[in-house]
């Protein structure tokens, strides 16, 4: 196969990976990036003795971060470290209930039977059968694309459709899990996992509940140098193997001229490619990249994930109940999210998630201290008034940490820095500040994805977190690799 010039549109997570795979195939690749660093949201800040990650703070299914060392024959360990955690993460309730979530799943069932009113083998079956729905549906709806025919013609689709009752896609996780547990902490807990695509579990379909096995079965993992590591990594890798970058090159166009790829403008310049991919989110791709294209409306249109209100605090005291991991339960989780996707604002009593990764890295704090990621989920940005959500929302977090921590939080914080969904958008080109592209918030949203290529322009294609697999940074790798495949295809 004959070496194409291929120019990518953004170097976040997705486009680090689709440049790694099309170099390794011999071709020219190109990375533009309007921002002067790699990563979109897998990036990174240090103030005042602190070091925060900025984004994405979960990593699991790290065999995908080392698939692209093993495309490029290049060995993982020359750029990248990890380590699995045993303890998932700890869990917070408003009765005073506290749960660590282990690892391993027998001893995870044991503890959740004793904790929460089920029985050890309810819960195992629970597991299992996510386990079977993501089996049945992994090389369906994640690593292929759903936009071309073969993908339907497969022996693991036609497995897939004969057992599709199984799949739980005519009802929502929050009523499969409550059919299943009698405790609502259980049931919330199971819950929460439709916010790994930025979903409500009282509209995301059942087949959700595959997603507990993703983090059960794979575990979680703490990368050497926190997750901005995983960026960093990758960049690294990409250079060496030949991956040309182009930092604060905003892209004006894709240019076209009889429905085939041109290249692009960048400064008023035509910049020749015979293939380019999108990098960028989906909405402005179109709505700013290319005017003279009909948009499939349809498509971009449909409802935004959610989106995140992070606090960045530096902390200090150290708190020995806390790990890298936490989550601190609002009282009513049907108001919370209801908030978010119906009234589009923030109840009075969201969940907080805290990331600390001076657990596993002490450098990253201060002795005697910690660096807390702290965020809630918040709607995206159709116009809200942020400052006043932002006041608000914090005086709120500070008043249940120090409750259910027993600690007058607000006397601690020595640092403070804000990343909300406006910054979100105007920092990576997210649209309305979605982490996720569009919500997963009925059966059919896996496909009003957008495809990973475009019929009507010959030679463009589409990765990333707003197109299919969907966001979450498995999914962006994933994304990375379907592009590549249908590349290779064509050329």
């Amino acid at each position: 196969m004959k070496g194409k010039t291929i120019i990518i549109i953004g170097s976040g997570i997705a486009g680090m990976a689709t440049a790694i795979r099309l170099r390794s195939q011999g071709h020219e690749v190109t990375v533009f990036e309007s921002n002067d660093y790699p990563g979109g949201k897998l990036t990174a800040f240090s103030a005042d003795g602190y070091r925060f990650d900025m984004g994405p703070s979960l990593f699991t299914m790290p065999h995908f971060v080392e698939d692209l060392f093993k495309v490029t024959g290049k060995s993982t360990e020359d750029y990248f470290a990890y380590k699995k955690k045993d303890t998932v993460c700890n869990y917070f309730y408003e009765d005073g209930t506290k749960f660590s979530a282990s690892a391993n799943i027998e001893s995870f069932a044991e503890d959740a039977s004793n904790t929460f009113n089920v029985d050890k083998a309810a819960l195992l079956e629970y597991l299992n059968k996510s386990k079977r729905k993501y089996e049945l549906t992994s090389s369906l709806f994640l690593e292929k694309s759903l936009h071309k025919v073969g993908t339907y013609l497969s022996k693991d689709t036609l497995k897939a459709i004969f057992q599709i009752g199984s799949l739980d896609i005519s009802t929502t996780l929050a009523e499969l899990n409550r059919s299943v547990f009698k405790d609502e902490r259980l049931v919330q807990f199971y819950n929460r996992f439709a916010t790994y695509n930025g979903s409500s579990p009282y509209k995301t379909p059942g087949i959700m509940s595959m997603i507990p096995h993703l983090e059960q079965y794979f575990g979680t993992y703490f990368p050497k140098g926190g997750m901005h590591s995983i960026t960093q990594s990758l960049f690294q890798l990409s250079k060496d193997i030949g991956v040309v970058y182009q930092f604060n090159k905003k892209v004006e166009e894709i240019v076209t001229t009889n429905n085939k790829v041109l290249g692009i403008n960048v400064g008023g310049q035509l910049v020749k490619s015979d293939i380019v991919v999108s990098n960028s989110d989906v909405v402005p791709t179109y709505r700013q990249l290319l005017p003279k294209h009909k948009s499939p409306e349809k498509i971009l249109k449909q409802p935004r994930s959610s989106s995140a209100l992070i606090f960045y605090w530096g902390i200090n005291k150290k708190f020995p109940e806390l790990d890298l991991h936490n989550i601190f339960f609002s009282d009513d989780y049907q108001i919370e999210f209801d908030h978010i996707f119906n009234k589009r604002q923030v109840c009075n009593d969201p969940t907080v998630y805290i990331n600390i990764t001076s657990k596993e890295e002490e450098s990253d704090a201060p002795k005697g201290c910690e660096n807390w990621f702290t965020m809630i989920n918040v709607p995206s940005n159709t116009g809200q008034d942020w400052d006043t959500i932002i006041a608000e929302s914090r005086r709120h977090i500070v008043k249940k940490l120090s409750r259910l921590l027993n600690e007058d939080i607000q006397s601690l914080i020595e640092f403070e820095n804000v990343l909300d969904p406006r910054l979100i958008e105007s920092k990576t080109q997210s649209y309305q500040g979605a982490l996720y592209g569009a919500s997963s918030n009925n059966k059919y949203a896996a496909f009003l994805r957008h495809p990973n290529f475009k019929n009507s322009i010959k030679n463009l294609y589409f990765c990333g977190g707003s197109v299919h697999p969907g966001g979450g940074i498995p999914l962006c790798l994933l994304s990375g690799k379907i592009v590549s495949e249908l590349i290779m295809k064509k050329n």
